[in-house]
């Protein structure tokens, strides 16, 4: 089982039902497939760096999870099926940064701390 973090970015027009199916979607897929959620976080309706789509806005979605290193191109797959997602990216998580994920889901770091790399 490796570690992941994945950003999903749905399209803006989507009800926070829709939204929330999505994400229960996705998560069920990982769990079905023997995988782990570790946390997840929606942070809403954001500003997109440039226009995907012709929309300038949609909604995002960050989730950590553990999973077998051949689940991702299932993963990959749906997501690109699935016409609600505008772009997605997932990335390995070495020790490190579980431990610094970990540390910052507990409020470890306030405003004012920096983390020490």
């Amino acid at each position: 089982m490796q570690n992941y973090e994945m950003m999903v970015i749905f399209t803006p027009v989507l009800s926070d039902d829709e939204f929330k199916a999505a994400q229960k979607r996705y998560t069920d897929l990982v769990t079905s497939n023997g995988g782990e959620i570790v946390h997840s976080n929606p942070w809403g309706l954001k500003s997109l760096a440039y226009p995907i789509q012709k929309k300038t806005t949609g909604i995002y979605w960050v989730v950590e999870y553990k999973a077998a290193t051949d689940f991702n191109a299932k993963l990959n797959v749906q997501l690109h099926r699935d016409e609600q997602v505008l772009r997605h990216m997932y990335t390995a998580l070495d020790k490190f940064a579980v431990e610094y994920n970990e540390k910052k889901r507990n409020g470890a770091f306030s405003n004012t701390e920096k983390a020490e790399a």
